[in-house]
């Protein structure tokens, strides 16, 4: 008589263990929310702006171009963002630091030191690093909130650098820098461009490419990209497990300091001159350019690459009201409506994967 042999008990299932779906694990990217907004913003215009050629090589150089100075001080924003902190003088040190570049190659007859074009290079990075750790420094010792002490600063720096110079040369605008000696080589570094598709492409792209894979690099494959999180996740938490977040703030701040000098000489070179009113406004471009990427203000939690891709946005709507004849006060209009859509969508998506 055949004996029924009974089925395996089925194995436990551990209820901590749950299944999330692709779709959880994509919307909890945080540049998810500005990838989609890359998408819709550039199929708006190329409907609205058909007629005006805005699916075209020419303009997308141009975008491209526009969005690079504002990409790179975006990705350095969003590193610090995520660490729980804010700095709004980036925007003065990159004024600072290209004013520092035309007062030491100007001549001593018109008010500068005439020094040749690399040591001013070399010496006003120096300076962007000091300032930064300064602003590092002062917000760990003190414990005083970044956004205090980095508006204070931006207006030190933006003082300074028009102080001095109408000092220097009874002039806040300063340029020739094409005649100074070495220009020609920092032009191929800082100034220089491709032509594809009849199309000119700056070198500035290339730089706003290489930060941004370096900075996705460094947060999700090194051991620095976790004290970043950690610092801004839960920064007693890290500095109980042995983070160094003292350590990792400053040298954040100098990470800033370091993108608004790039930028400062990009755009000196590129110009062959300086104003003390350049970057201007900057800071807070780019700290909307990092929240559209999906940083949270509260940090530990975003992402180089929706930075660089917040930037993508802010370029593509400049343009796109520029080929349309739309009111330029109109982008005001977009960017605030941006940082709010922006924080609501990061917000819900959150909430709703932490849910599931």
């Amino acid at each position: 008589m055949a004996t029924e042999v009974a089925p395996p008990a089925a194995a436990p299932t551990d209820e901590r263990m749950r299944r999330v779906s692709w779709t959880t694990k994509l919307l909890v990217r945080p540049e998810i929310g500005a990838l989609i907004g890359v998408v819709l913003v550039w199929v708006f215009f190329a409907i609205v702006a058909r007629e005006h050629h805005f699916v075209s090589w020419a303009v997308t150089g141009t975008i491209l171009n526009r969005a690079a100075p504002l990409g790179i001080l975006a990705v350095a924003v969003a590193l610090l963002m995520i660490a729980g902190e804010f700095d709004l003088s980036i925007g003065s040190i990159l004024g600072f630091s290209g004013m520092a570049i035309m007062l030491l190659v100007t001549p001593t007859s018109g008010g500068g030191f005439g020094w040749t074009l690399w040591p001013a290079i070399a010496l006003s990075l120096a300076l962007a690093m000091l300032t930064g750790a300064f602003n590092g420094a002062v917000v760990v010792a003190t414990k005083l909130p970044s956004f205090i002490v980095t508006l204070g600063t931006l207006f030190i720096f933006r003082g300074l650098t028009i102080a001095v110079t109408r000092l220097r040369t009874n002039r806040t605008q300063l340029g020739g820098l094409e005649s100074v000696p070495g220009y020609e080589l920092a032009h191929k570094f800082f100034g220089s461009s491709v032509t594809l598709f009849g199309t000119q492409f700056g070198v500035a792209i290339l730089w706003w490419v290489l930060l941004t894979v370096i900075a996705t690099w460094l947060l999700l494959r090194t051991r620095a990209g976790n004290w970043i999180f950690g610092t801004g996740g839960a920064v007693d938490a890290a500095r109980n497990v042995g983070v160094p977040t003292r350590r990792v703030k400053i040298l954040l701040f100098m990470t800033t300091a370091f993108a608004a000098w790039l930028v400062a000489v990009i755009q000196a070179v590129s110009f062959t001159g300086a104003d003390t009113l350049r970057g201007t406004g900057q800071e807070f471009q780019a700290i909307i350019a990092a929240v559209v990427g999906g940083c949270l203000l509260t940090g530990g939690y975003g992402s180089a690459v929706g930075a660089a891709f917040g930037a993508l946005i802010f370029a593509m709507v400049q343009q796109g009201i520029v080929i349309t004849g739309v009111d330029g006060d109109w982008l005001r209009v977009f960017v605030g409506a941006s940082l709010l859509g922006a924080v609501i969508f990061n917000n819900f998506v959150r909430r709703r994967a932490a849910a599931r």
